[in-house]
């Protein structure tokens, strides 16, 4: 399969209200589904729980076999469709949990998730760091996915890219006033490295924050193929060929003509 349909969702989490999240998220994937065969569908980061959890988000984790990824991975396989959403994972030790993607595929099983490896300000006083970018199989092609502030380092796009992905699934609570250099970014990372985008951001309040929306679905060349243009929930749908990846790359020859060895200092620290 080379043509696919991606939908990008846009909600507004009630802060650690994680069952009326659920809802919601599987309400939305139920209503894109009835309306068009989907092959895939993006929800925010931490699209169960809200961002400002504070102490409240180790009672929130929960594993890859809980009650959350069942009921997302239940909705997938009704609608015969892979599902990429945010939520707070933990693992064998209860204390170290993590901001992470779950991709659930339409034969109602983990396809795999992501662990954000680039945690910002307070968010490294609740989350553990990931450390490696996965790609992941699904029925439609190779797919990665990415987190929020991950978009503003260009290196984890391009392992992403390197390790086979034609299209980089991404959650964020990417706040409002910045817009333009979210935009920006995606635009970029879609560009140089010839892959499809698919960005959904959380919209609303919490104490300290509110959030942009700006959820968008971008081509191997930047350009825009739907795109949610107010900060109210929604979708915005796109169907595209993946095979545009290819023949983008071997017009640009933007892989081939890298030059790694020149880039050494970059996988030192700062």
């Amino acid at each position: 399969m080379s043509e696919i349909t991606v939908a990008v969702v846009q909600t507004a989490p009630k802060l650690a209200e994680q069952e009326e999240n659920i809802v919601n998220m599987r309400e939305k994937a139920l209503q894109i589904s009835r309306r068009q065969p989907t092959d895939l569908i993006v929800f925010p980061e931490l699209a169960t729980t809200g961002r400002e959890c504070g102490l409240r988000f180790p009672r929130l984790a929960e594993r890859l076999d809980g009650s959350v990824v069942n009921i997302m991975a239940q909705t997938a396989s009704e609608m015969n469709v892979s599902i990429a959403f945010g939520m707070v994972l933990k693992e064998k030790v209860e204390s170290i949990i993590y901001n992470a993607m779950v991709l659930v595929g339409p034969d109602g099983e983990v396809s795999g998730g992501y662990r954000k490896v680039h945690l910002r300000g307070e968010e490294r006083m609740a989350f553990r760091e990931g450390h490696r970018f996965p790609v992941l199989d699904t029925p439609f092609g190779t797919i990665g996915l990415l987190i929020g502030w991950d978009v503003m380092f260009p290196e984890a796009a391009r392992s992403l890219v390197l390790d086979g992905a034609s299209l980089i699934a991404i959650g964020a609570n990417w706040e409002s006033g910045q817009e333009a250099a979210w935009r920006t970014l995606l635009m970029a990372r879609a560009i140089e490295n010839g892959v499809f985008v698919a960005a959904a951001n959380r919209i609303g309040e919490e104490p300290s924050y509110s959030f942009g929306g700006d959820s968008i679905i971008l081509g191997p060349k930047g350009e825009p193929f739907a795109a949610m243009d107010e900060p109210t929930e929604g979708y915005a749908v796109a169907r595209f060929d993946l095979d545009e990846v290819r023949r983008v790359r071997e017009e640009s020859q933007i892989l081939q003509h890298r030059h790694p060895d020149a880039y050494r200092k970059l996988v030192k620290r700062y």
